[in-house]
């Protein structure tokens, strides 16, 4: 896994705790942002999936 999947992986998983954290104590503001973080690590990683996919340059045969 390359940095940058390591580090969405981490924002992911604050947001996942942020979002208990919330639940757990009640506070709505803390919750939206773990669910936010969650889900913007998530489509940032898909992003750049298929942003690499798309730019993959062939493979030559000799």
């Amino acid at each position: 896994m390359s940095l940058i999947n390591w580090f969405l992986l981490g924002v992911a998983i604050v947001g996942i705790v942020l979002f208990l954290y919330g639940a757990n104590y009640y506070d709505p503001v803390v919750g939206w942002v773990g669910v936010a973080f969650f889900a913007g690590a998530f489509v940032v990683f898909l992003a750049l999936y298929v942003r690499g996919e798309l730019t993959k340059k062939p493979a030559q045969n000799p």
